[in-house]
């Protein structure tokens, strides 16, 4: 197994507001890549896991 790859990210969700009406989270989503050492932050699930099968695609 001479291509063995790993990816590793480490996903940290906050609470940042809840609509006092809906009762509707927000959450401010901090996906750290662990073998580049990138920090991104994202306002939704979706767009973080769009960012880590992008960085697992491209490596």
């Amino acid at each position: 197994m001479d291509n063995l790859q790993i990816a590793s990210f480490v996903v940290r969700f906050q609470l940042t507001a809840v609509d006092k009406e809906t009762g509707e989270k927000n959450w401010r989503i901090k996906v750290t890549h662990v073998q580049e050492e990138r920090e991104t932050l994202f306002e939704s699930i979706e767009e973080a896991t769009a960012f880590m099968k992008s960085m697992v695609e491209d490596s």
